[in-house]
């Protein structure tokens, strides 16, 4: 690789840590037990490791449907006003794997600590309810779009892409 695209791949970088971190929502993408798809959004934390973490109440049908299958997908977009072309939006999306983290664990006083400081008194009022529950979305692939032909694999724990281009298109249907 040269100097060039290693540069490249450095700026791409800080544009998509610049989209993820300009967000305190994810949209969240999960599939209900009849298979359709639904779409709706949450703040979130994330850890060191790359987690992102959630505070979301039972009576909300994404809650129910992460709870059933263990699994969403979160995507961070780049608002239509800041893109030069509404069919290629800058976007930032995981597919995750779930799980409900325990309320007595130090893990889920240290999330909803954090998620307290970012959030403030909202989060002290919402740890009373007894149908709120912290899941924890541990992102296992993620896809980096930025334009036409300017598709990215993300490697979630590295921060690593790799330009996905016609020839690893079709390694992928093989």
């Amino acid at each position: 690789m040269s100097q060039i695209d290693q540069e490249k791949l450095e700026e791409l970088q800080e544009s998509l840590s610049k989209l993820q971190n300009s967000r305190k929502t994810l949209l969240l993408s999960t599939v209900t037990s009849e298979g359709f798809p639904e779409i709706s959004y949450a703040p979130y934390v994330r850890n060191e490791s790359g987690q992102f973490f959630i505070f979301i109440s039972e009576l909300a049908s994404h809650t129910q449907n992460i709870m059933n299958t263990a699994k969403a997908s979160v995507m961070f977009i780049n608002e239509e006003s800041e893109s030069r072309n509404l069919f290629a939006r800058e976007r930032l999306i995981y597919q995750c794997s779930s799980i409900e983290v325990d309320n007595e664990s130090d893990l889920y006083h240290t999330q909803l600590d954090a998620m307290e400081a970012e959030f403030g008194n909202m989060i002290s009022m919402l740890r009373t309810l007894k149908d709120f529950h912290l899941f924890c979305l541990e992102p296992e692939r993620g896809s980096y779009v930025v334009g036409f032909g300017k598709a990215y694999d993300v490697d979630p724990v590295s921060g690593t892409l790799i330009h996905i281009d016609e020839e690893k298109l079709k390694q992928g249907k093989g």
